[in-house]
């Protein structure tokens, strides 16, 4: 038998333990860390040059200041994002819409009003329904389905009309 130093395999010594000291095992091709910590760190590592490279194309446009990317020292922490929505007139739709999602409660079926969660079906009349009434033919649907179906065929096979030959 051939010893594994013959063999050109090499066991590892022992573990190496995360210099985070997350409680999870490194390794020296991540330099040290696991690999949720290595990603972690390459992801700061990105943001970091970013912002470095956004703040100096900033300054640069303006014609200011030049800043260059080593003298930039950016700290990434947690950002709070406060969105704020423009007034819109109440007769527009999307006004409409962020008023009835304010109001709706826990998805329901129109027909039964069983409660139907994440297992609802969207009909095309707009409705939700429960699996027993999913179907067009089951709950009253008010989508047209024919004239949807013969505008699809009119789309999909125009008319061709050959021009008229001089009669000799």
């Amino acid at each position: 038998m051939e010893s594994p130093d013959e063999m050109g395999c090499q066991a590892p010594e022992r573990p190496i333990l995360c210099v985070n000291n997350c409680g999870f095992f490194g390794r020296e091709a991540t330099m040290n860390m696991c690999s949720k910590c290595y990603k972690d760190t390459l992801l700061t590592q990105e943001q970091d040059k970013l912002a470095a490279t956004s703040v100096e194309n900033i300054v640069n446009g303006n014609g200011k200041l030049a800043v260059t990317a080593g003298a930039v020292d950016v700290q990434v922490g947690n950002v709070e994002v406060n969105t704020a929505c423009p007034e819109v007139p109440d007769n527009s739709v999307f006004g409409e819409s962020v008023e009835m999602k304010a109001k709706t409660g826990p998805s329901r079926c129109a027909t039964c009003r069983k409660r139907v969660g994440l297992t609802g079906f969207s009909c095309k009349c707009g409705n939700l329904f429960c699996a027993m009434h999913r179907y067009s033919d089951k709950h009253e649907c008010t989508f047209d389905y024919r004239t949807v179906a013969q505008k699809a065929i009119a789309e999909a096979n125009p008319v061709i009309k050959a021009d008229k030959l001089d009669k000799i």
